[in-house]
Formats: structure tokens, C-alpha cells, sequence
């Protein structure tokens, strides 16, 4: 027992060295543009006037207070979003979704698995869940005990199951899930925005180190190393975030791209898709005024999601059940399904039929209206 505790205290620490390796880099930023690059160089500049040699490195006061002022509204954003990101715990299921005590003690001593399916599908009846396994099994979490909601994942790093789960981020050292991805997602695009603007007020700077015009300081290394790890930052975090952009867009998290949701017409990796419009609004919220703001302002409870699906009454997917039998006939296992009023929110009232509906659906309402 001893060697497993040290090993995992070592894990641990070890899990520290990717977010302290950005806090240093981003620590010696701070250092090499301000203290450096802006405020020296009115010293520096002194020296190099008596010395013969060109005002080269922003010589204009006008000019550093606008770079200063600039810098540190994106440093300051860019810190606030990173800590958010990093401090925020996982979301985790509520208790509703763990097994009664009885459930919990007869599950165990089941050792046949349809009989196991049959005790989580009588527990997970009135529960808010619409995917299943690929399997049509009820989603169980033997780890933490727990019927998983729709999107909700177990982390092997963090030893939980996280709310719509996006992935362990070892920059982080956390799961990126429903509690902070909007936390995430701003943490990208604020250090975007942080390595452009150093990359490109640096540039010139940097092109002058080239051509011999800077003076032999040591305060010109700090401007090369600047503009390198600004400009590789800048491309790398550039496709991340471009990536999420597109992810926040249809709706769906890293795990569900590489492995589309069951739902009981079968995967469907749009199955929780809304429009643009409204997948943004999921995750930003509704007031467009916190939008660029690290606080919390994503819609729901991270354990029931709007689908397509919940637009038909219980009459229509009734209809639609019969009207699909070869997608349902894989499995004669009985899925549970919530009541369609426990589904309604504010994404749901605004339109009366998602931009995405299917042709399926379609003629389920047409055949519904006609005498």
C-alpha cells in the first residue's frame, strides 16, 4: 500500500510540471516586453544616444503607454481565464443518478449481466437520459457507482465521472468539461490574442536585430527569444482553438467526434446539435455581455441536454418508433425516456422546429396533419 500512495503523490506532482512550465514562459514574457522591450529603454536609450547609436526600441512615450495598456488588458484576461480553467473542479453527476442502496447491493451480487441491464434500466426510468452503449446497455460507471447522464464520461486522470467531458488537459491539469469549457475556450483565445499582439509589436524589433540595427544589449536576445516562442505558441494554439470553434458549433465535445452518442434511432453524432445559434448559446449563455467574461454563464445543469428528438409529443414518437422498425430492431431491450415536459428550457421555447430536423422527422409531422 505504501509504494501505490508514493506513486500516486508522485503522479500528482508530476501533473504540476506542464501548467508550472506555462506560468514560468508566460512569467518570462511579462518580464522580457514590459520590463525590457518598454520600460529599460528609457535608459537603455540614453546610453545608446551618448554612445552614438540610433533610438531603435520605442522611442516614443505615447506609444509604450499604448502598448502597455493593451498588453496588460490581454494578460490579465488571458491569467483570469487560465485559472478558471485550471481551478474550476469537474462537474459531476447529481445524487439522483446513483443507485439505491437496495439497487446498489443487489446489482453486486448479480453476476449475470441481462439481469445487472434489467436492475439499471427499472433505476434509470425516470432519469433524464436519451444515449445508451453501443450495446443499447444503460451507461454504468462501475467505478463511481453511477448511471452516466447523456455525454458524461469517467476520467481515468482524475478518477471521476465529469459532466459533458471534453478531455483531460494535461496544460491544465484538469478535465475540460461542462463546468469550465467556456473557461477553456476563452483561455485559447485570450492567449491567442496575448501572442499576436507580442508577435507583432516585437516584429519590427526583430527584423532590426537582423539587419544590425539593434545595439549589443542583452535586452535584443530577449527580443529574438520574444518573437519565437510568441510566433509558436501563436500557430500552435491557432488550430486548438480553431478546432473547439468548429466543435462549439455542432454541438459536440472531442470524445463524441471520435465516438458518435447512441441514441435509440441508432449514432448520431448531431444528436445534440441545435443550430449554430443556439449551440453557442449552450455554452456562452444567453447574455451576450459575459460572453467574452471568465464567469459562468453556460445554460442547463451539465446532466440533461436538448435533443432533436424532444420537439415530437409522445404521440409522434410512438409514430415514429413504428415508422423506423428496421433502426430499432437491433436490440429488444426497452430504453427509458423522459417525460417530454422535463425537457423544455429557454433553447427549446424560442423556435418551433430545429434548423437541423431531419427528413425523417418531417414526414412523421406531415403524416400527423394530414385528415
Amino acid at each position: 500500500m505504501a509504494p501505490s500512495h508514493v506513486l500516486k503523490c508522485c503522479q500528482k506532482v508530476l501533473a504540476w510540471v506542464p501548467v508550472v512550465f506555462i506560468a514560468l514562459v508566460v512569467a518570462w514574457s511579462y518580464y522580457a516586453y514590459v520590463v525590457e522591450l518598454c520600460v529599460c529603454e528609457a535608459w537603455n536609450q540614453t546610453l545608446q544616444l551618448k554612445e552614438g547609436y540610433k533610438a531603435v526600441i520605442i522611442s516614443s512615450t505615447a506609444e509604450k503607454a499604448v502598448y502597455l495598456v493593451i498588453f496588460h488588458l490581454l494578460f490579465f484576461m488571458f491569467i483570469w481565464s487560465y485559472w478558471k480553467t485550471i481551478f474550476t473542479p469537474p462537474a459531476s453527476p447529481s445524487k439522483e443518478f446513483c443507485l439505491s442502496k437496495a439497487d446498489k447491493e443487489q446489482y453486486e451480487k448479480e453476476e449475470r449481466p441481462e439481469y445487472q441491464q434489467e436492475i439499471l434500466r427499472r433505476a434509470a426510468k425516470d432519469l433524464p437520459i436519451y444515449t445508451t452503449t453501443a450495446s443499447r446497455a444503460i451507461r454504468y460507471c462501475d467505478r463511481c457507482q453511477l448511471i452516466k447522464p447523456d455525454r458524461c464520461h469517467h476520467c481515468s486522470a482524475c478518477d471521476i465521472c465529469v459532466l459533458k467531458m471534453d478531455h483531460h488537459c494535461p496544460w491544465v491539469n484538469n478535465c475540460v468539461g461542462f463546468s469550465n469549457y467556456k473557461f477553456f475556450l476563452l483561455f485559447l483565445m485570450y492567449s491567442l490574442l496575448y501572442c499576436l499582439f507580442v508577435a507583432a509589436t516585437v516584429l519590427q524589433y526583430f527584423i532590426k536585430f537582423w539587419t544590425n540595427e539593434l545595439p549589443d544589449t542583452h535586452a535584443k536576445f530577449h527580443v529574438l527569444f520574444l518573437f519565437f516562442v510568441a510566433a509558436m505558441f501563436f500557430i500552435s494554439i491557432l488550430s486548438l482553438f480553431s478546432y473547439h470553434c468548429w466543435l462549439v458549433g455542432k454541438n459536440r465535445s472531442t470524445i463524441e467526434t471520435f465516438r458518435a452518442p447512441m441514441f435509440r434511432n441508432g449514432p448520431d453524432k448531431n444528436g445534440f446539435s441545435l443550430g449554430c445559434s443556439k449551440n453557442l448559446r449552450e455554452v456562452f449563455g444567453d447574455e451576450k455581455k459575459y460572453w467574452l467574461i471568465p464567469v459562468f454563464t453556460s445554460l442547463g445543469d451539465g446532466c440533461n441536454f436538448p435533443t432533436r428528438l424532444v420537439i415530437m409529443d409522445p404521440e409522434q414518437l410512438a409514430v415514429s418508433s413504428q415508422n423506423e422498425p428496421a433502426k430499432s430492431s437491433g436490440s429488444n431491450q426497452s430504453f427509458p425516456t423522459r417525460p417530454l415536459s422535463e425537457s423544455q428550457n429557454r433553447l427549446l421555447t424560442s423556435d418551433s422546429q430545429w434548423v437541423e430536423s431531419g427528413p425523417e422527422e418531417e414526414n412523421v409531422k406531415s403524416g400527423l396533419k394530414s385528415p
